[in-house]
């Protein structure tokens, strides 16, 4: 029978080395990141049954991370450790997507016994979730099969990157979204590309949801600042 694989992703290297020592004797694959960006190559390239994930990393934060994961529908369990132990973080840490939120300092049988429950559920129901629809205007949006089904009855094929920037807005919904945060969650944390990318992203969505494309009722852009979706 195949180990469950497991990435953890924690730069604390002592940290790091007890939990994947006890992680493999517990009879897990375990596969190591450091940084957010190493986690975010791996997660890309790989599945995982679990994602056990430091909130503090170097160049990418967790949240980012984990926003990133949600975004690319990579549906592996995510469980957070966070020195961060405010009810405002792991409601945030859920809100994003994380299944399961363990403060800093923890005991390690604590965290075995998380793991061992989130591994579980996953085996038990490998249903997709829910909430790949959205509708607003008359229009809605499929992402899991990335396409736009427009008022107009017209469906609309969305390449990757416009559908991850489209939930994007749509999850933040009356939040400006910055120019960095785009980029950052959306194209990757060293794929920049030219800032007006974003704005041709933009261009195509008031030409496929508005009536109006000089005066957008959804999609706008908030100079020097950034954009923002509008219900």
């Amino acid at each position: 029978m195949k180990k469950p694989n497991i990435l953890l992703v924690e730069d604390e290297e002592n940290l790091h080395d007890t939990l994947r020592l006890n992680l493999e004797l517990e009879g897990y694959e375990v596969s190591s990141a450091f940084t957010g960006p190493e986690a975010l190559d791996k997660i890309n390239t790989e599945y995982f049954d679990l994602v056990i994930l430091d909130i503090m990393l170097p160049d990418i934060d967790g949240i980012s991370v984990l926003e990133t994961m949600r975004l690319s529908k990579i549906e592996s369990p995510v469980l957070i450790l966070s020195a961060r132990n405010s009810s405002a973080d792991r409601i945030n840490g859920l809100r994003k997507g994380a299944d399961d939120y363990l403060t800093k300092p923890f005991e390690l049988e604590e965290l075995l016994l998380r793991v061992q429950k989130l591994i579980n559920k996953r085996k038990r129901s490998r249903t997709e979730s829910s909430g790949n629809d959205y509708s607003f205007g008359g229009h809605s949006v499929d992402f899991k099969a990335q396409v736009a089904k427009l008022k107009s009855g017209e469906n609309v094929p969305l390449s990757k990157k416009e559908a991850m920037l489209l939930q994007l807005l749509l999850d933040h919904e009356n939040e400006v979204i910055t120019r960095e945060k785009i980029l950052q969650t959306v194209w990757g944390y060293n794929v920049y590309p030219n800032t007006r990318t974003i704005d041709n992203f933009i261009l195509n969505f008031r030409k496929y949801f508005e009536e109006d494309t000089r005066n957008p009722r959804y999609f706008h852009s908030v100079r020097g600042m950034g954009y923002k979706f509008t219900p």
